[in-house]
């Protein structure tokens, strides 16, 4: 009997290089590349997410980037439902897929799948955001530590769509959502997944997140950030996101332009942490020690790969 396709995931903190390798290995497998960081699939936001530039873009398909409204939502659901029908496709093919991004829960969704939890509640969901902006944000984070401590230490304080969520299904199931997280799970099927995972050296890792914040900055993602502002405002869920927060908070008078760099660095480093922290936990992942432009990396993940293929 015929083993089933091959598709490789490349995980790993921001920063540490993903892009870069991802291409490597479409270009040597004929690859196709599916998206998994949940920012870089918002339209629009194009310097704050570092998304693969249009050369990049040339050199193999991409799939899943600008696929949401600036206005709009991808719940994890619904993004495990368009990655697993992306990789179905790139497999009719006779093509690699190759999921690549940092965005944990979404990727926990395409490979494991989630629960099926209740349906959404339009009302609740605006209460809850009227709370919040009555009562600031910490509020969402401190009600669902006392509906769901675990939930609460596995979603960042500034993650409203997500706690929002979170909070939704605790109220409307009666139960804590990580007693859900346990049942009903509809994992990947038809593939044997490899998990190729970057670790490069801490120190190392953090000036580069450094760097590219300042980069960010000088490339204009002040600029890019107003013009979203006046376009969408509040509506646009990913000018809470890392670099475009402190953006914001600098085009409001609330930062300096070079404490807006330092705490954008600050956030950025701390989700490299938590991103660390996260893929520590996934099953079976052949880790490799740098960064994914590095071309003795990039060989070594070639050969593991080759040796999935053939196995």
């Amino acid at each position: 009997m015929a083993a089933d396709p091959l598709l490789v995931v490349i995980l790993g903190a921001t920063g540490s290089g993903k892009t870069a390798l991802s291409l490597a290995l479409a270009q040597e497998f004929s690859g196709e590349i599916v998206n998994c960081d949940s920012v870089a699939m918002y339209k629009e936001f194009e310097i704050g997410t570092a998304k693969p530039t249009a050369d990049e873009r040339a050199l193999a398909p991409h799939h899943l980037f600008d696929v949401v409204d600036p206005d709009g939502h991808m719940t994890a659901g619904e993004y495990a439902r368009l990655a697993r029908e992306a990789s179905r496709q790139i497999k009719g093919r006779n093509h690699l897929p190759i999921v690549v991004g940092g965005t944990g829960l979404y990727l926990r969704a395409l490979l494991e799948g989630l629960f099926s939890g209740p349906q959404r509640s339009d009302a609740l969901r605006e209460k809850l955001r009227q709370r919040a902006e009555l009562k600031g944000a910490g509020y969402l984070h401190s009600l669902l530590r006392r509906l769901d401590r675990a939930a609460a230490d596995k979603i960042h304080a500034n993650d409203t769509p997500k706690l929002i969520r979170a909070i939704e299904v605790c109220v409307a199931s009666r139960n804590k959502m990580t007693d859900l997280w346990k049942q009903g799970r509809d994992p990947l099927t038809g593939f044997r997944v490899l998990r190729l995972g970057l670790n490069p050296e801490r120190e190392v890792l953090y000036e580069r997140i450094n760097r590219r914040a300042e980069e960010m900055f000088a490339a204009g993602l002040v600029e890019e950030t107003r013009q979203l502002l006046a376009k969408y405002g509040e509506a646009a869920w990913p000018l809470s996101s890392l670099g475009y927060k402190q953006a914001v908070q600098l085009l409001r008078g609330q930062l300096s332009s070079e404490a807006a760099i330092s705490a954008a660095q600050q956030t950025h480093r701390n989700y490299a942490k938590r991103q660390i922290t996260w893929f520590r936990r996934e099953p079976d992942v052949f880790w490799l020690a740098g960064f994914g432009d590095d071309r003795v990396i990039q060989r070594e993940a070639i050969e593991r790969t080759k040796e999935a293929l053939w196995s």
